[in-house]
């Protein structure tokens, strides 16, 4: 079992300049502009776990998690799961951590992993029924989500040798 966490692998390699400023400017971006609309509108666009997706997002774009489908529905599913557990049993402990292990599992089930989302549950049953209504799934979950993947379009794909995302979807499509 020792052996097994003394891990062997290398660090990865350090980023480049360019890396390293989409990472600052992505980040930066995002945060800045879903907040200046959540100022506007008067309706939240911002949620924590808006920071950890773009962490990936800027800073490991490539990354399966990284992509647009897994951002979106991780953040749907998750945050669907939360608000059902939050209204329908109440607000313990018990219920959060089940709301947690539940969406995980539909975000495996769904190919749509998104660790960031995980923290969803966490936000909207700390929040309270009181708080948050089933209203938070167009703003911010679903508005925020497509904004930040809106941004990362722009921002990841600056530069001659990129293309983001990997992938959109994969439905309907044969397997080769």
């Amino acid at each position: 079992m020792m052996n097994k966490l003394r891990a062997g692998g290398a660090l990865p390699p350090k980023p480049t300049f360019i890396q390293l400023m989409k990472g600052l400017v992505g980040g930066f971006l995002g945060i800045w502009v879903l907040s200046l609309l959540g100022l506007s509108t008067g309706v939240p666009w911002l949620m924590a776990p808006f920071g950890a997706t773009c962490v990936l997002l800027f800073a490991a774009p490539t990354s399966p998690l990284a992509q647009p489908r897994n951002v979106i529905l991780g953040h749907l599913i998750t945050s669907t799961v939360g608000l059902i557990a939050l209204h329908a049993l109440g607000d313990s402990i018990i219920v959060m951590s089940l709301a947690v292990g539940v969406s995980i599992m539909l975000m495996q089930y769904f190919r749509a992993v998104h660790p960031p989302a995980g923290a969803n549950p966490v936000v909207i049953i700390l929040a309270g029924q009181s708080l948050v209504g089933f209203d938070y799934l167009i703003t911010p979950v679903l508005l925020g989500s497509t904004m930040l993947v809106l941004i990362a379009s722009v921002i990841n794909n600056l530069g001659a040798q990129n293309s983001w995302p990997m992938y959109w979807y994969d439905i309907g499509r044969k397997k080769e």
